[in-house]
């Protein structure tokens, strides 16, 4: 059984010091911002990555394109996401004011000439890459939400080290003086 119950830093005691008071502060905040900060980091990011894949995926529309020139072998492979991966042929589209274009873009693997496949264009009618699929973009937004979420807990745990730090020495040079203090009366009564 303890000879004394401990009280909080911040409540009236004789041991109390300015510098516990603010070090049982500095520990309430960082756990509080660790409880509320960090989630809220990871939600932050996973939200900005989905916005940023559905604006994307505005942005570009779908056409059927014709596929004019044999694929190469699997030397050009790409997993794109479609099952049986995907290679890269040439292949000849109309854009949405009826030109007629043409270029190389990822395609289902085992296509021939003749055969039509999806691809995307940008506003201005040119091909691009497929947009992210929604297991894609899950993927995307759980990492970048766990870097954001680890990081930010990283550098409030890191403020809350320096500041118990400098805290500490603050601490030890009061203690310090407080040495010198209780000395001095007993080194001029010596001599």
């Amino acid at each position: 059984m303890p000879l004394h119950k401990p009280h909080p830093p911040w409540r009236h005691g004789p041991m109390r010091r300015g510098t516990d008071v603010v070090q049982s502060w500095l520990t309430l905040v960082t756990g509080l911002l660790l409880v509320v900060g960090v989630p809220a980091s990871g939600v932050a990011a996973g939200q900005a990555v989905a916005v940023a894949t559905q604006q994307q995926r505005a942005a570009l529309h779908r056409v059927t394109a014709v596929v004019t020139q044999q694929p190469p072998g699997p030397v050009g492979f790409d997993t794109g996401g479609a099952a049986g991966g995907r290679v890269h042929a040439t292949v000849r589209w109309v854009t949405p004011d009826h030109e007629v274009r043409t270029g190389e873009a990822a395609v289902p693997s085992g296509v021939q000439v003749g055969d039509r496949t999806p691809v995307w264009l940008d506003r201005q009618g040119a091909l691009v890459r497929d947009p992210d699929s929604p297991a894609d973009t899950l993927v995307m937004g759980v990492a970048a939400g766990t870097v954001a979420a680890c990081g930010t807990g990283l550098v409030i745990f890191g403020m809350d080290r320096a500041g118990v730090r400098l805290l500490d020495r603050k601490r030890y040079a009061q203690w310090e003086r407080e040495w010198a203090e209780l000395d001095a009366p007993g080194r001029h009564h010596r001599q």
